[in-house]
């Protein structure tokens, strides 16, 4: 078997379990606040980085880059606390359709910190994604989209500004310091709200709540692996296998069934964001 279909196994891996845990999240709000939810996610994330922390402590806590730090941070807690809001009040599908916008808002914000390339294809992708987000919000003229839409669409932005930070702190600051200052400061944020929005919960409870954090940390470790293995581009594609589980798992525990307009408007994003990824192979490649 070779190296890319082993990491397509392991990506598709990564996706069920994090769409796992978005099902789950989507029950858990039933009972309990988002912040909640992260507060218990930040917990088991930061119990499964604690072996790499200790080895090589407090070095690993020593950074050049503060601001850079509090950027991603920020971005990665408006993320987390929008995605999780995002699945609780919105069919999953569309929730996980609207969070791959953030592949185009990665683009640009990109371009601007990083000073990376771009051109007239890049352009004419973003403005096709932005066209299908649009097409799933579906804005009118008399009001305002879904206000649970924008939340998702903010997450999206979110995520993208944590992403973009990452790649520039990555060039000099070891994956266990950047795994160790987000689990405790997006665990310390959302432990700050349990002061008003704490629900004690019940065995069971408690078990679901658990079980976020590790399918979410065991999603986190599932993509590395994967794109250890794999080309970069075509483990990204098969992320958007999510849209699928999510679909399924929606229509089979809430019976969501996505409208044609959410279908159209995935389509379009998917079509944007393949279209995206293969511009960055080729560039990849000539560079070579």
């Amino acid at each position: 078997m070779s190296n890319n279909l082993r990491g397509i196994l392991w990506a598709l891996c990564a996706t069920a379990a994090s769409s796992i845990a978005a099902i789950m999240v989507k029950f858990a709000a039933l009972d309990f606040h988002v912040l909640q939810i992260l507060f218990f996610r930040q917990i088991i994330i930061f119990l499964s980085v604690v072996p790499a922390v200790t080895r090589t402590f407090p070095q690993n806590l020593k950074t050049a880059f503060p601001l850079i730090h509090a950027i991603r941070l920020t971005g990665a807690f408006i993320a987390l606390s929008a995605g999780f809001w995002a699945v609780s009040t919105l069919p999953l599908t569309t929730a996980t359709v609207l969070f791959f916008s953030r592949t185009f808002f990665v683009t640009l914000l990109a371009a601007w910190f990083l000073s990376e390339p771009f051109g007239s294809h890049r352009l004419g992708a973003i403005a096709l994604g932005f066209l299908g987000v649009l097409i799933v919000v579906r804005p009118s003229l008399q009001g305002m989209a879904d206000p649970n839409a924008l939340v998702a669409i903010a997450g999206a932005i979110a995520a993208a500004v944590a992403a973009v930070t990452v790649r520039k702190l990555s060039q000099t600051e070891t994956t266990a310091t950047l795994l160790v200052y987000q689990a405790i400061v997006v665990g310390g944020l959302s432990g700050i709200a349990m002061f008003w929005y704490w629900v004690t919960p019940d065995l069971k409870q408690l078990a679901l709540l658990l079980g976020i954090g590790v399918l979410a940390t065991l999603a986190q470790w599932l993509a590395i692996k994967a794109l250890r293995l794999g080309e970069a581009g075509i483990i990204s594609s098969i992320g958007y296998t999510q849209l699928i589980y999510a679909t399924l798992l929606g229509f089979l525990f809430f019976a969501e069934i996505p409208d044609q307009f959410t279908v159209l408007g995935a389509a379009v994003i998917v079509c944007a964001s393949i279209y995206t990824i293969r511009r960055e192979i080729l560039a990849k490649s000539r560079s070579n």
